[in-house]
C-alpha cells in the first residue's frame, strides 16, 4: 500500500531530468550539515561578548527569523518546484530582467563570502591543530597564506567537475555533530563536577555601551550567519523524493535540530567559561576550543578538536563555490554576463566560471586581511548573512505577490502574516543599527561585490543590445544547473 502512495505522489510531481535520490533522511542531513558548517564554530564568542550569559537569546530570535523567511521558502518551493530558488522566485513575482540578476548575484556573492570566511576558519583551526597556531604562531599572515592555500585547492576539486556527493555529505554532516557533541558533552560533565551558575544565562553584560535591544539586535545579526543554509536546499527539489510533501516537515525539523543544537553550545559556552574572559577572548574561531580545555583539560584537545573543525566546515566551502561557479556559468549561457564566462573543459567543468569566483574570493581574503583590526571571519561571515538577508526579504515579498497564482492542491501555504513579518524583520536586522560602525565594511564589500556583476552585465546587455540577440532569462528555470 505504501508503495503505491508513494508512486501516485511521483506520478503528480513535475518531470525532470535529474534522478531524484533523496531520501527523506538524506535530504534532513543535507539541511542540518549545511546549516551548521562554519557558523557556530565562529561567531559564538562574539554573540556571547554582545549580551553575555543570555548567548543563547540571539540564536533563538534568528533561527525565529530564519524560519519565518523558511516558510515563504516551503511555499514557494513547493509552488514550483524547480531548482533555481530565489532567482526564479523573482523573476516569476516581478518580471523585472535587471532585478533577477540582482538577486542571482547576490546568491553567487553570498556563496564566495561564505567560502571565504569558511576557508579562513579551517586555517586558523588547522594552524592550531598542528601546533603552530595562537600567539606563537605564523599570525594572520599565515592564516591568510592557509587560506588561500585552501581556496586555490577548492578551485582544482571544482576544476575536476566534481558534483556534490550525497554520501560525502552524510559523513561530513556525521563529523559536524561528532565535534558539536563533543563541546556539549564536556560542558555539561564540566556543570555536572564542577557545579554551574544557571543564574548566568539571564544576566545581560555587554562588552559595548549598548543597551539590552541594541546588543541583542546587533548579536541577532552575528547569529543569522549561523542560520543560513537552509535556502540551499529549494535547489536539490528536483533531486528529491515527492518534495511537496517531504520539504515543509524535513525543513522545519531540520532548522529545529541546528537551533537546538546551538543553543546547547551557547549554554556550555556561557557556563564553562567565566563572561569576562568570554569578552575578552583574542581569536574569534577558537572559542569552542577553549570550552573544551576547560572543560576536561585530559582530553585531546589539541590533537583532535581543531581537525574536527577543518572537516566540518571544508565541505561547506566546496559546496558555496560550485553553486557560486554554477550559477556564474548558468548567467553567461543566459547571456546575462560574458559569454565567456560560460565556456567549459574537456572534463566539462565551467573552468572559466571557477576561475573568476576563485579569483573574487582571494582578492576578498587578501582585501580583509590588510584592514588593520578587522577579523576576517568577522567581516566576510558578516557580508555573508548581509547578503541573504536582502535576499530574504526579496523572496519573502516574492511569496506574498505570487499568491496571486493558482498552486496545485498538495502545495505547502503559510499564514498570511508570516512572509508580511520576515520581510520586515529581515529588512530590519539588514540596517546598519544591526552591525557595529566597525563593520560596516560589510556594506563596502558587498556593495564592490555586486557593482562587479552590475558592471559585467550591463556591458554584455550592451554588446547582445547592439546585435538585437535572445531576450535574457529566457530559460530562468535552469539557471543553477
Amino acid at each position: 500500500m505504501a508503495a503505491t502512495d508513494a508512486a501516485q505522489a511521483e506520478a503528480h510531481e513535475p518531470k525532470t531530468e535529474l534522478k531524484r535520490v533523496l531520501s527523506p533522511k538524506l535530504l534532513l542531513l543535507f539541511i542540518v550539515g549545511d546549516i551548521l558548517g562554519a557558523g557556530i564554530y565562529a561567531v559564538t564568542g562574539d554573540i556571547a561578548g554582545e549580551v553575555g550569559g543570555m548567548a543563547w537569546l540571539p540564536f533563538l530570535i534568528a533561527f525565529t527569523v530564519a524560519t519565518l523567511t523558511a516558510f515563504s521558502y516551503l511555499e514557494l518551493v513547493t509552488k514550483y518546484p524547480q531548482a533555481a530558488g530565489a532567482a526564479l522566485y523573482t523573476h516569476k513575482a516581478f518580471g523585472i530582467h535587471f532585478l533577477t540578476f540582482i538577486v542571482a548575484f547576490t546568491v553567487v556573492c553570498s556563496g564566495i563570502t561564505s567560502a571565504a570566511t569558511s576557508s579562513n576558519l579551517l586555517a586558523a583551526n588547522l594552524l592550531t591543530g598542528l601546533g603552530v597556531g595562537g600567539d606563537d604562531g605564523p599570525g594572520a599572515l599565515g592564516t591568510m597564506l592557509v587560506a588561500l592555500a585552501f581556496m586555490v585547492l577548492l578551485a582544482l576539486i571544482n576544476l575536476r567537475g566534481v558534483g556534490e556527493s550525497v554520501k560525502f555529505n552524510v559523513v561530513l554532516t556525521v563529523v559536524e555533530l561528532f565535534a558539536l557533541a563533543v563541546v556539549i558533552g564536556i560542558g555539561f560533565y564540566a556543570m555536572a563536577t564542577k557545579g554551574a551558575d544557571f543564574s548566568q544565562l539571564t544576566t545581560f553584560e555587554s562588552s559595548s555601551d549598548r543597551n539590552m535591544f541594541a546588543a541583542t539586535t546587533v548579536a541577532t545579526a552575528i547569529a543569522f550567519f549561523s542560520m543560513v543554509g537552509f535556502e540551499d536546499s529549494v535547489n536539490m527539489v528536483e533531486e528529491t523524493e515527492n518534495p511537496r510533501q517531504v520539504f515543509p516537515r524535513i525543513m522545519l525539523t531540520g532548522l529545529g535540530i541546528a537551533v537546538l543544537i546551538y543553543m546547547l553550545v551557547a549554554v556550555s559556552v556561557v557556563l564553562v567559561l567565566p563572561i569576562k574572559d568570554i569578552q575578552n577572548f583574542d581569536g574569534e574561531t577558537g572559542i569552542l576550543l577553549e570550552v573544551v580545555k576547560t572543560g576536561m583539560p585530559g582530553f585531546p584537545v589539541d590533537a583532535v578538536f581543531p581537525f574536527l573543525t577543518v572537516f566540518a566546515v571544508a565541505n561547506t566551502a566546496l559546496i558555496n563555490m560550485m553553486m557560486a561557479s554554477r550559477l556564474i556559468y548558468g548567467l553567461a549561457k543566459q547571456e546575462v554576463l560574458p559569454p565567456a564566462l560560460g565556456k567549459v573543459s574537456r572534463r566539462q567543468s565551467p573552468y572559466a566560471a571557477v576561475f573568476f569566483t576563485t579569483a573574487l574570493a582571494l582578492a576578498l581574503i587578501i582585501y580583509v586581511s590588510m584592514q588593520e583590526g578587522t577579523p576576517v571571519v568577522g567581516a566576510l561571515g558578516g557580508t555573508t548573512g548581509l547578503l541573504l538577508l536582502i535576499v530574504f526579504t526579496i523572496v519573502n515579498i516574492a511569496c506574498l505577490v505570487l499568491r496571486r497564482e493558482k498552486a496545485h492542491p498538495e502545495a505547502f501555504r503559510a499564514p498570511t502574516v508570516i512572509p508580511i513579518l520576515g520581510a520586515v524583520l529581515c529588512a530590519f536586522l539588514a540596517g546598519p543599527w544591526a552591525r557595529d560602525p566597525e563593520k560596516y565594511i560589510q556594506y563596502k564589500i558587498g556593495a564592490a561585490l555586486l557593482a562587479i556583476g552590475v558592471v559585467l552585465s550591463l556591458f554584455t546587455w550592451f554588446v547582445h543590445t547592439r546585435h538585437h540577440e535572445k531576450t535574457r532569462f529566457s530559460d530562468i528555470e535552469n539557471l543553477e544547473e
